[in-house]
């Protein structure tokens, strides 16, 4: 039996392998692995990509949510707000800072940050007094927005970024799914006071291990992130300020600025194999994903929502296909965070989408022949 994994990382690998082996083996000879000129080099690159003046490199996606609210001026105990149904990294990075999350409910066609959920908690659940946003809840200060990309699409910034002028909060976007994404033909990561993207092999910029940066517009921002990423370095063991230890490497730069200059292209053939599936599901039980008006998906994933969800998947493994689930538990119901005492039914959006998504298989050089066949069973059993 054929397997049609969920996810191949090698087929894109392979297509640009000499590529990516001259540049590792460059950044060896140089002798230089930790802040040279290789990152250097992709911090303008990725500046320039995204529209924006600065881009600095860090460890990974979460470190560079946490690097950036710290940054930003998130100090311990207040809140961000974010959403429930996101990647638990994006909390971990919240809670590193110090800080507590603050979740509101999605949209139910984006799966991203609903801004008239937003509205609503605001109006009933907090009050607002000498400049800051109170959690009527927790007493706690609420000081930022962390608004989720999820899946490859924007979240609705336009009336976010009202809703934090208004109140005085920093936005600090969580690009690890969007890399090239557009709302309102304005690049992701361009449009709040920082942004976060992660480099984890899978994303749609991946690398070949852990990677991140967070872009700015600010200059104190940036100033404030050189720092932290190295220790509250300023010169060679002079210590500006209390920092951190995460630095993206020379030889994840390098290869990572070869794979930059493909993201488009790879983008649009994702856009091609998404709508390829879309057309061949259409008529089919499962909700297919949404491009909203005004957005540019560049479909990190291919999510559906799927009746009898579980006997789905078990026929698809029965017949070869892989599936996987992005993500099956929202970060208020998982055990590490039942402190914030939040309970079943709390984001009923969120958790209804969580019981019934599925990803599909979708990769770079997923072939038409595998999306066919992936559709042609998802037919056969509901046809049953």
């Amino acid at each position: 039996m054929k397997i049609i994994p969920n996810c191949d990382l090698g087929r894109q690998y392979r297509r640009i392998k000499s590529e990516i082996d001259k540049a590792v083996i460059n950044t060896l000879e140089s002798g230089w692995y930790v802040l040279g000129k290789k990152v250097e080099s992709f911090e303008k690159e990725c500046a320039a990509y995204c529209s924006v003046k600065y881009a600095v490199g860090v460890g990974n996606g979460t470190e560079a949510i946490h690097l950036a609210l710290v940054a930003c001026g998130g100090k311990p105990g207040e809140e961000a707000i974010t959403v429930p149904n996101t990647a638990v990294p994006t909390v971990t990075a919240i809670t590193a800072a110090g800080m507590f999350p603050c979740f509101i409910d999605i949209d139910a066609t984006s799966y991203t940050l609903s801004p008239e959920a937003l509205k609503e908690f605001i109006a009933k659940g907090t009050t607002y007094r000498n400049g800051k946003l109170i959690n009527k809840r927790t007493q706690r200060v609420i000081s930022a927005i962390v608004p989720v990309h999820l899946y490859g699409q924007c979240a609705d910034m336009s009336p976010l970024l009202q809703i934090a002028k208004k109140y005085r909060l920093k936005v600090i976007e969580d690009c690890a799914q969007s890399h090239g994404a557009l709302y309102k033909n304005k690049k992701c990561g361009s449009m709040g006071d920082a942004a976060a993207f992660s480099f984890y092999p899978t994303k749609n910029l991946g690398g070949f291990g852990d990677g991140g940066l967070v872009t700015t517009n600010s200059k104190a921002v940036y100033e404030q992130l050189l720092l932290l990423r190295n220790y509250g370095q300023k010169d060679k063991y002079i210590h500006a300020a209390k920092g951190f230890n995460s630095r993206l490497d020379e030889i994840q730069a390098a290869m990572l600025s070869v794979k930059l200059r493909y993201l488009d292209k790879w983008n649009n053939e994702r856009r091609a194999a998404a709508h390829l599936y879309s057309k061949l599901l259409e008529d089919t039980p499962v909700i297919l994903p949404r491009e909203n008006e005004g957005r540019h998906h560049v479909y990190h994933l291919f999510v559906v929502r799927a009746p009898r969800r579980a006997e789905l998947q078990e026929f698809l493994r029965a017949h070869g296909v892989i599936t996987a689930i992005h993500y099956p538990i929202p970060v208020h119901l998982q055990g590490s965070y039942k402190d914030l005492k939040l309970k079943h039914g709390a984001f009923p959006v969120a958790e209804k989408t969580c019981k019934e998504i599925v990803s599909l298989p979708f990769f770079p050089g997923i072939t038409k022949k595998e999306i066919e066949e992936v559709a042609r069973l998802i037919r056969t059993f509901y046809s049953k």
